[in-house]
């Protein structure tokens, strides 16, 4: 969806399926209240609200849907056409038992771990979990084109450019060419 697809009120799909009201539109931004089937309609009225407001920016928007099949119908055209060759099981498992470690917990830059960036020379880098590397951290990084994990000083990560559709779709073409 995009920005002006909203308005205070609109139920809409996001995050796993789970059902948000949107509460405001912002210049960039909306804030939305998640809708639990279980809960009585009170908890739902305002402003102010008495459950919590989340923000969407305009990473998020995108993700978001009016219908399910909205949701399933975007899901297959991106496989289709995205060029990204998605994660493999074993590395999505590793990527999540790292990402929800002990260690993780203390990480208080969660934030830079929302986008994938691109290295000079067109390499994509999936940011999962960061590790502590004595008084600074280290990114840790899943390479999806090659198959393969790396690290980086946190703020040389922070210094890439974050990745487009079309840097995604210039990687994949780079590794067809080389096959």
């Amino acid at each position: 969806m995009k920005l002006s697809d909203f308005y205070i009120g609109l139920e809409f799909f996001a995050s796993a399926g789970f059902v948000w009201r949107c509460t405001d539109v912002g210049t960039r931004t909306i804030t939305a209240i998640q809708i639990e089937a279980d809960r009585d309609a009170s908890w739902y009225k305002g402003p102010p609200y008495l459950v919590t407001e989340t923000v969407f920016d305009e990473h998020d928007l995108p993700g978001c849907y009016l219908s399910f099949d909205d949701a399933i119908e975007d899901a297959i055209h991106e496989a289709d056409t995205s060029g990204h060759p998605g994660f493999p099981h074993k590395v999505a498992s590793r990527m999540m038992r790292e990402r929800f470690s002990s260690q993780m917990a203390k990480y208080r830059n969660k934030g830079l771990l929302r986008f994938d960036r691109v290295r000079g020379d067109g390499e994509l880098l999936h940011p999962y979990a960061a590790k502590k590397s004595g008084d600074s951290w280290n990114v840790r990084l899943y390479l999806p084109f090659v198959n393969e994990y790396a690290e980086m000083p946190e703020l040389e990560f922070l210094g890439l450019p974050i990745a487009t559709n079309d840097d995604v779709k210039q990687r994949a073409k780079a590794n067809s060419i080389n096959s």
